[in-house]
């Protein structure tokens, strides 16, 4: 046995190993609270008028530049919202311009999918859901059995999306984490299957790295990578994005906004919730040293957006969508306020002068701590960066040259 299969077993038994701590992270989103609510009413009255917004391209998949993430109104950071609130949440979402729902069925065990399938019901034909597959779930138990790409099992969980998304189709299929024990091609066999029955009209790859890419668009064109991806996580940028722009696939980053961080909301010296899963998980960016020694980048994006009369959020978002035209972030809330707030980042136009200004300002900054604790980084795809480097206090950019 060569060295690059004794690697690979070490990954999958770290990875299998690792499925009681998965379980646990996925459960902390599927909170009480939710049985008893008075469900919103199914018809949509707005006297609003529907904010139109830019449009970009997800490959051949036109989306809102702005999509929203859906996973925190399951519970992640607080309890789950109740089914009426986070009906209400979605729905103002799409008046103010959003077409572009990213949800999955891990997130809140399904509660994320009839969330969002209840909200958008009466103007289905007029916007975009992601779902995602994966892992086994039990729903009724609640309990996360581990990775589950199998042909046979796709197919099914995908009739279950379906009947909770109350859709006759998925525009944008996911697969939420590549399976080692599953060949790529055989998932994306799967989906185009799919797709020929007219349940599913777009695939897509989560947190997957180059290879595996590469060798899933060569039997059905992926449309969609949604990794990591903002100011203060740069693993993308030196080979997934690059990569994606050569083959015309588009990049939807999830946690655009570093789990709330860069929004200016978590100052060091605060104190989080011991139930907020940034704790409970021991996400090593949000230890009180972390906190401290990171919120340097905050204040960073408040320099340029005071320049431009708007807030940390604003820049963080305006900065991802200056990268590149294809990049669609997604941030996730489950006030409307914050919602709005959001899609004010349309608004600002950064100049070459303020992109410079945060990557030597970053590249001098550093950032500390990995994205996440090992367990939940074991799951990353080979040939991805997996986050746990830090950009050192050169003053150098750690970006690769554009031409």
């Amino acid at each position: 046995m060569d060295t690059k299969d004794k690697s690979e077993m070490n990954r999958r038994d770290f990875v299998l190993n690792s499925t009681k701590s998965v379980g646990g992270i996925l459960a902390a989103s599927m909170l009480p609270g939710i049985e008893n609510d008075v469900s919103a009413q199914n018809t949509f009255k707005s006297n609003k008028k529907i904010t139109q917004m830019n449009e970009r391209h997800l490959g051949s998949l036109k989306v809102s530049a702005i999509g929203f993430g859906c996973m925190n109104l399951a519970g992640i950071y607080k309890p789950a919202t109740s089914q009426s609130e986070a009906v209400k949440v979605l729905r103002a979402a799409y008046e103010n311009g959003i077409t572009f729902f990213d949800t999955a069925q891990s997130y809140g065990f399904g509660l994320s999918e009839k969330q969002v399938g209840e909200a958008v019901k009466p103007f289905r034909d007029k916007v975009v859901i992601a779902t995602k597959f994966g892992w086994e779930i039990d729903f009724d138990s609640k309990a996360v059995k581990g990775f589950n790409s199998r042909p046979e099992y796709i197919k099914k969980a995908t009739e279950e999306s379906l009947k909770r998304l109350g859709t006759e189709y998925i525009d944008l299929y996911y697969q939420h984490r590549v399976d080692p024990n599953v060949p790529i091609e055989d998932v994306a066999g799967a989906v185009q299957d799919l797709i020929k029955e007219g349940k599913v009209r777009h695939f897509g790859l989560s947190e997957a790295g180059i290879a595996t890419i590469r060798r899933a668009h060569a039997v059905q064109t992926v449309t969609s990578v949604s990794n990591e991806y903002s100011v203060w996580t740069r693993d993308p940028e030196a080979e997934i994005i690059p990569f994606c722009e050569s083959l015309g696939i588009g990049f939807s980053p999830w946690s655009p906004i570093g789990p709330g961080f860069l929004t200016g909301a978590i100052k060091p010296g605060m104190t989080l919730d011991p139930t907020d899963a940034r704790v409970t998980y021991k996400f090593p960016r949000f230890t009180p040293e972390a906190i401290k020694a990171n919120y340097p980048i905050v204040e960073l994006l408040q320099k340029v957006a005071k320049r431009h009369g708007a807030a940390p959020v604003h820049v963080a978002l305006a900065w991802l969508l200056a990268r590149k035209p294809f990049i669609v972030p997604i941030p996730g809330t489950t006030i409307t306020n914050h919602l709005i707030e959001n899609v004010g980042a349309l608004k600002i136009q950064l100049t070459p002068a303020d992109m410079e200004e945060i990557e030597i300002g970053f590249a001098t900054i550093g950032v500390q701590g990995a994205r996440f604790a090992p367990e939940q980084l074991a799951m990353g795809d080979e040939g991805t960066l997996l986050g746990t480097s830090s950009v050192g206090k050169n003053g150098k950019s750690p970006l690769p040259k554009r031409n």
